[in-house]
């Protein structure tokens, strides 16, 4: 399922009504806030209790995510992958394998990276991607590594927020250009070109167009460094509406160096049509300069309807009547093409007309926007341009147009590539990747082999061997040998940008999740990446939330984006759809992006959902109820689906108190199963996105709320709970870096034991909210998604970049229950003993040896004694364990260093391993002692 429709009529719809919104409820983040509420965080992290805390990642790796861009070195083998919201990886093998090298520092979220041509231990990374999504996050400047990614020197620039492209001299490393958008949501006067002589120690802007225009490309000319040209892409996104060209959208192209720039005009488009352009200079003739075009200048045509053929506007102007007189057949087809519910055949639509239900009008209403039904509206989308002059002029290039391409959506691409030793061979990166051979006049597709992804963003040429292709797009990383005709899909990294985590009750469980532009997946909470390949892909489009039965796992309820949602009967490879729809007459439904689906604890047949009401289903889908008015401030609207319901809880305590928010800043509440409703959200801030919401399992009247204010490049961190049903509030924020929050989990065990994700990473609080801890195991990324397993009580996290991870929180809710002081050995390691131990099956084999390991908290920093002893009591083993204050990992492989065995008292230890027995673990601090079984089976 791909967004290309359902973007078409949102972006056609043409009513912006911006000046009618709610004013910026809170100020933009500036760069001196991005810059604290990271160095906050990297302090919180030295000193966390969970600095050597457990954390396994379960992958998925085998559908990819979406690469922004890719760093070849002049070897091949070695290259460097950038994620839009998962970081940098490397590899020296040529992609069997990848390790991440960019993990700890500011932001995940990439949106280009250059490799020093004249050195090639100089990295350059710009954090914030460039593609302009609804998930593109912000970035944290502008990084350097002169050891091949070992280490890392952040070089400032933080208030760009979105990088575009990185440029490094071909002679002088130190030489850098950086092409900044600036911030998404809000207009910024940090955009530009910026050029550094001194390694990016400092920078100079260079070119600078307003506040709401940034530069989105950059090239340099291979053969003369002095000359630079530069992509400006004036484009306003919006919470409710989206407008992604304007007349500031134009090439510029500079002959010092990058020190000054002129505009290139002499027959490029220009005016508020011109939307983003990708640049390329023909390495092999650098004269020639190609630009990629998103032209969204409308046309618009008035709909002839072909006779006897009902249309949207056919409805429009008729009377009671005319539509009462229409044959059954021709009414019934308009319906059949149009997708009305089943319910509505031609008799029914007649007899309601006829009672005065609603007007003919409705009808057209009902599918949109009823105006845009009297007029085809297109965009000429993707074009080709070519300059054989340096920019001086330029013509239009492609001899038909390029539909498929961008569809309605072209803010997503703009990438061009010309091919290194050939000025006519380009590529260009659309939906689907096209090439030519002829300068851009005819194109074919490249892409249509080898089952590769599409939403392609990044694409590399080897300069000695131009049928060697690599290839980033929103399924990962492909490699070509041929030129496109054939590709191999690299996918072993764990990357999955995940909107939502569920579970099931299977032993071992199984964990599902929605993912942007790669479906739906399951997979068992056992898997390791790279190892078991064991996830299965339930659904396309971009997954959203998963509800799974807790008494039939082959149950699920699962959909994708803008609301459509479907019953999935795995054990027999069933799907209905069964989201709701609204009646004729009635206000059409406004689905989010990411509508909730939320599955009732109380009975697993009851879902409700959200659009603008919240539905409720009592079978499972097969009907829908709405128990709510409209619960939103009911915005005007631009193109973007907006004054929708982003999250609902229900108590887990009692059926019908339930708790609504939206995507305008509403709470609402209903205690009797939606009957009545009541705004709650008096005292907090206003206008803000209600990220999350849940009502306790351990006080009827709690209920914990997350806003955030990314949609206003506000990315403070917003975190309150309740305690009287929303009459009050208070901010459990605590010492939370100021970090956009995107959900909070109360423990099922411990209420004071509580769950964070943000932008940034994941935390949690043994307090109740009054201090958090930071997850440190945990790369830099953006938690969507957390659930607790009921009865493994296992913590999993489902980010934004990185997949999926799990970790076990039953020592963590030992220690919520208090004292938190106490001493801990957690867990009781069972090994099976083998006469192998200690030897090797062949000279060149490795030694064969037992591991085990132990999880421990020390109540205080230094030192703690660890002893192993036998059922006697003798002594076998022991150790001091060093550190400081919070939880960390002892590591054994089974060798005795005392002799604690009956009959060998007070001789030497040879150094053998623990034969089979039970044996006591016992860890001794302060007066203070822990103990535990250790089995040798």
């Amino acid at each position: 399922m791909k967004k290309s429709f359902l973007f078409l009529s949102l972006l056609l719809a043409g009513a912006t009504a911006l000046a009618q919104q709610p004013l910026q409820p809170s100020a933009p983040s500036s760069p001196q806030d991005i810059r604290a509420s990271w160095q906050q965080k990297s302090a919180l992290q030295q000193t966390s209790i969970l600095r050597n805390y457990a954390l396994r990642s379960i992958g998925p790796v085998v559908q990819g995510a979406r690469i922004t861009d890719l760093a070849v070195a002049a070897n091949p083998k070695t290259f460097y992958v950038a994620y839009a919201s998962g970081g940098v990886f490397k590899t020296e093998n040529a992609g069997d394998t990848f390790v991440p090298i960019f993990d700890n520092q500011g932001a995940l979220g990439i949106g280009d990276i250059a490799l020093a041509p004249s050195d090639e231990s100089i990295l350059y990374v710009g954090t914030g991607e460039k593609n302009s999504s609804r998930s593109s996050y912000a970035g944290a400047g502008v990084y350097k590594s002169t050891d091949a990614g070992a280490s890392w020197q952040h070089l400032g620039l933080e208030g760009t927020q979105h990088i575009s492209r990185i440029v490094v001299h071909p002679q002088q490393p130190q030489t850098v250009w950086v092409a900044a958008m600036g911030a998404l949501y809000t207009n910024n006067a940090d955009r530009g070109v910026y050029k550094s002589t001194d390694g990016g120690k400092n920078w100079q802007k260079t070119l600078y167009i307003n506040d709401s225009t940034g530069i989105i490309d950059l090239e340099i000319d291979p053969a003369n460094p002095n000359v630079l040209y530069a992509a400006a892409w004036e484009r306003t996104r919006l919470s409710w509406n989206f407008k992604g060209s304007g007349a500031n959208s134009a090439m510029y192209k500079s002959t010092d160096g990058g020190t000054s720039w002129k505009k290139l005009e002499g027959g490029f488009p220009a005016g508020q049509g011109v939307g983003r352009i990708g640049l390329s200079v023909a390495p092999s003739q650098p004269n020639t300069l190609y630009a990629l075009l998103d032209n969204l200048e409308e046309t618009k045509e008035e709909l002839k309807a072909e006779k006897g053929k009902l249309t949207a506007a056919s409805f429009l102007s008729m009377s009671q009547e005319q539509l009462l007189a229409l044959p059954n057949e021709q009414l019934q087809q308009f319906l059949k093409d149009n997708r009305f519910p089943e319910k509505y055949t031609p008799e029914r639509v007649k007899q309601e007309v006829r009672d005065g239900k609603y007007e003919p009008r409705a009808l057209a209403e009902y599918l949109g926007d009823a105006n845009q039904a009297l007029f085809n509206t297109k965009v000429s989308g993707a074009e080709v341009y070519r300059s054989n002059d340096a920019g001086a002029s330029w013509q239009k290039q492609n001899s038909y147009p390029l539909e498929g391409v961008y569809f309605t959506y072209g803010y997503y691409f703009g990438e061009i590539r010309t091919a290194p030793t050939n000025p006519d061979k380009l590529y260009i990166l659309g939906v689907p990747m096209l090439s030519s051979n002829d300068g851009g006049r005819s194109w074919y597709r490249v892409d249509s082999t080898g089952n590769v992804h599409v939403d392609h963003q990044a694409l590399w040429i080897n300069p000695q061997d131009p049928e060697h292709l690599m290839l980033g797009n929103d399924g990962g990383l492909y490699i070509s040998y041929d030129g496109g005709a054939h590709w191999r899909h690299v996918n072993n990294m764990s990357t999955g940008q995940f909107y939502t985590v569920a579970v099931d009750m299977e032993t071992p469980y199984n964990v599902y999740g929605g993912l942007q532009d790669n479906g739906v997946l399951k997979g068992s909470s056992q898997s390791i990446p790279n190892q078991t390949e064991d996830w299965e892909h339930l659904m396309g489009g971009d997954g959203m939330f998963v509800q799974v039965d807790p008494r039939n796992s082959n149950l699920v309820y699962t959909g994708y984006q803008f609301g459509n949602y479907f019953r999935l009967e795995l054990d027999k490879k069933k799907q209905t759809y069964i989201s709701p729809r609204a009646d004729i007459g009635e206000a059409s439904l406004r689905f989010n992006w990411r509508s909730p689906l939320v599955m009732s604890s109380h009975n697993a047949d009851i879902l409700y959902m959200g659009a603008q009401r919240v539905y409720r289903t009592l079978n499972g889908g097969e009907s829908w109820e709405p128990i709510s008015p409209d619960l939103t401030k009911n915005l005007p609207q631009g193109n973007v689906p907006f004054s929708t319901i982003v999250s609902i809880s229900e108590s887990p305590l009692r059926f019908g108190l339930l708790y609504v928010g939206t995507d305008d800043g509403n709470i609402q509440l209903s205690r009797n199963g939606g009957a009545s409703w009541e705004l709650i959200g008096a005292g907090l801030p206003q206008n803000l996105w209600i990220s999350s919401l849940q009502a306790s399992r351990h006080q009827e009247g709690r209920v914990y709320a997350t806003l955030t204010g990314y949609r206003f490049d506000d990315f403070r961190a917003y975190l309150y709970r309740s305690d009287d049903f929303g009459k009050t509030w208070q901010s459990i924020k605590g010492n939370l870096p100021e970090e956009a929050v995107n959900i909070v989990l109360e423990d099922p065990v411990q209420p004071q034991l509580l769950y964070a994700g943000t932008d940034h990473g994941a935390y949690l609080s043994l307090e109740g909210g009054r201090i958090w801890q930071p997850i440190n195991e945990l790369p830099n990324v953006a938690t969507y998604d957390l659930i607790v397993h009921p009865r493994e009580n296992e913590l999993v996290l489902a980010t934004h970049g990185r997949s999926v991870y799990i970790m076990d929180v039953k020592p963590l809710q030992t220690l919520a229950a208090g004292p938190q002081d106490q001493l801990l050995l957690v867990g009781e390691p069972s090994l099976r003993y083998s006469e192998r131990w200690g030897q090797k099956q062949y000279p060149y084999s490795p030694l064969s040896e037992p591991r085990t390991s132990l999880l421990y908290h020390l109540p205080q920093a230094g030192t703690a004694q660890l002893e192993v002893l036998s059922k006697e009591g003798g002594l076998l083993y022991t150790t001091t364990l060093s550190g400081d204050k919070g939880f960390g990992q002892w590591r054994w492989n089974l060798k005795q260093n005392r002799n604690g065995l009956p009959g060998r008292k007070n001789k030497a230890v040879d150094g053998g391993y623990l034969p089979k027995d039970a044996y006591t673990v016992r860890l001794s601090q302060g007066g203070k002692k822990a103990e535990t079984t250790l089995t040798v089976k």
